[in-house]
């Protein structure tokens, strides 16, 4: 979904084989209506939110907001640092519960016909709950490892605090860093075994990874699009996965090493690309990680190998 003009700007929208797409930062992302700005598609927005945030994070965190001071309580009295980060999560999850927990009370007051004014004493302390909650949750790590992703504790927030439209707006730029994440990884991938003798046929593998899983990232779940999307990025995730090595007939010890790592590389490389695209946000400490391992490991295995092979074709 690369740019097909000359520098366009953010926010800009297009015609592409007959979808609309909107522009950020090098990337025409798919484009969807945002609904009528409401209480009631505020609270929807704020439910899926909520579904989304705790599905990605890791496990015990999904306080019920009605065990708040519990929750605080505990994290206040807890004195040893890595116990602390854990009750520092758990309050956030509480904290993030409180104010859905009275978003959807002023939503169903509203709907019985009455006026909620956004200075409501409710309404502020919602923001206060959502502005704590996102404070909190860098405490949190990411399902699959020790990155936060505080992108996902900061758009209840936003979802409650500005304009739908403008919500929608800040989703596509974040798509669109995402997408760039992928791109990032999957080049890693690619220059990291080029020259392999091992680890071959991976450049289109690795095409059909990042293309499909751009796709992905771009998509709603309501969209029909997904059960085409969905299983071709799957199966693309899948042969890369699965791709064996293929070790010469005659090696030694270092040879072995290379088919082990390089396998455990690859296998990760599309790992971390799922938990960015089932989050459909950036995770930049895990992709810079990530690069700075496949450099790690083409140093220790590919170029040693290429130099000491002057007819070996190199990068």
């Amino acid at each position: 979904m690369r740019s097909l003009c000359q520098s366009p700007c953010n926010g800009a929208k297009r015609q592409i084989d007959g979808v609309t797409r909107v522009y950020y930062d090098g990337y025409w992302v798919k484009y969807y209506e945002p609904p009528v700005d409401s209480l009631v598609v505020r609270r929807q927005l704020i439910q899926a939110l909520t579904r989304r945030l705790f599905n990605h994070v890791e496990h015990g965190i999904n306080i019920p907001g009605a065990r708040l001071k519990e929750a605080r309580a505990a994290y206040e009295a807890e004195t040893d640092i890595e116990r602390k980060r854990v009750n520092g999560a758990m309050l956030a999850g509480a904290l993030f519960n409180r104010a859905a927990d009275i978003f959807h009370s002023l939503v169903d007051l509203q709907t019985a016909g009455v006026e909620i004014p956004p200075d409501h004493a409710l309404m502020r302390e919602c923001g206060h709950c959502l502005i704590e909650a996102l404070e909190l949750g860098k405490m949190v790590r990411h399902r699959g490892g020790d990155e936060g992703i505080d992108e996902l504790w900061g758009e209840p927030f936003k979802a409650f605090s500005m304009p739908i439209e403008d919500f929608y707006a800040s989703r596509y730029l974040k798509i669109a860093m995402t997408m760039r994440d992928i791109d990032r990884i999957t080049a890693a991938m690619k220059d990291t075994f080029a020259g392999s003798r091992q680890i071959l046929d991976i450049e289109p593998r690795l095409a059909e990874l990042a293309e499909t899983a751009k796709r992905k990232c771009e998509i709603l779940r309501t969209d029909p699009a997904v059960f085409d999307v969905w299983p071709t990025y799957v199966v693309a995730s899948e042969r890369v996965r699965n791709l064996e090595p293929v070790i010469p007939s005659i090696h030694d010890a270092a040879d072995v090493r290379e088919a082990i790592e390089g396998t455990r590389v690859l296998r990760d490389g599309a790992d971390l690309i799922s938990f960015i695209v089932r989050a459909r946000v950036p995770m930049s400490k895990s992709t810079r990680e990530y690069i700075d391992r496949c450099l790690q490991f083409r140093r220790a295995h590919i170029e040693p190998r290429l130099a000491r092979s002057p007819d070996s074709s190199s990068v």
